[in-house]
């Protein structure tokens, strides 16, 4: 076996000695975030489910049914045409209850468990932490 990856003083990388963070300090089995997961998820899924479908509805009629997209609404505006223009109003929609969901529903939840979290850790750092002085980041962030 190599020891390549083994300093002398410590057990290997994956050695079973090494301590699991303890249950309550893990923030997934907090029920507020088992149910904000949830109902994203639902809320997620429900979107997905209501775009796409829709988009596919239009892409089957394109294919199977020619006669019926080509019916004439106004001048030279058909069915199909109009159609295919409203799956942007349909995306744009989407989009805007997703944003507005969150912004709603989803990010006061988080925000306040992200609160919780950070309450839960100030008692374990040191006491330049825990008077609120964080060490600065090296990392970076790119603008847009």
């Amino acid at each position: 076996m190599s020891n390549y990856f083994m300093r002398p003083e410590e057990p290997p990388a994956y050695s079973r000695t090494y301590p699991e963070p303890a249950p309550e300090r893990t923030i997934h089995g907090h029920p507020e975030f088992q149910s904000l997961r949830n109902g994203y998820r639902r809320f997620a899924a429900l979107s997905t489910a209501l775009a796409v479908g829709g988009f596919l509805l239009y892409v089957l009629l394109s294919n199977f049914a020619p006669g019926i997209m080509n019916q004439p609404l106004a001048g030279h505006m058909t069915l199909g045409l109009t159609l295919g223009l409203g799956q942007f109003a349909v995306m744009a929609v989407t989009a805007w209850r997703y944003v507005r969901r969150m912004r709603t529903s989803f990010d006061p939840v988080a925000q306040g468990l992200r609160a919780h979290l950070d309450e839960r850790r100030s008692g374990q750092h040191g006491p330049a932490e825990r008077d609120g002085v964080r060490p600065q980041s090296t990392r970076g962030f790119r603008t847009w």
